[in-house]
């Protein structure tokens, strides 16, 4: 294992996930921790000449659309249904006084 994962490193990890390790824990994440770093090791070994950056395994579109007006104004058919209405909007009973 050539990652070494320090005590210190350990204590700032729970900090910042606000969570308690007893000490076998935090021997269990430091023996963890020094894995995926050895992993993440191991993978830049491999020869990636050539092989273009991604972000997504898959290709990616804009999924965005143009933001259109579908339904209309139902204004008047919405407030139909309403038990009680006023000035083109909806009167509910107070929650408080």
């Amino acid at each position: 294992m050539a990652n070494i994962i320090s005590d210190e490193t350990i204590e700032y990890v729970g900090i910042l996930a606000k969570i308690e390790l007893s000490d076998e824990e935090k021997e269990q994440a430091k023996k963890d921790m020094g894995n995926m770093l050895d992993y993440i090791d191991k993978l830049n070994e491999l020869d990636t000449e050539g092989v273009e950056p991604m972000s997504h395994v898959f290709p990616v579109d804009n999924v965005f659309r143009e933001d259109v007006v579908t339904n209309g104004d139902d204004r008047e058919k919405i407030l139909s249904n309403a038990p009680e209405e006023k000035d083109g909007a909806f009167v509910v009973p107070k929650t408080f006084d």
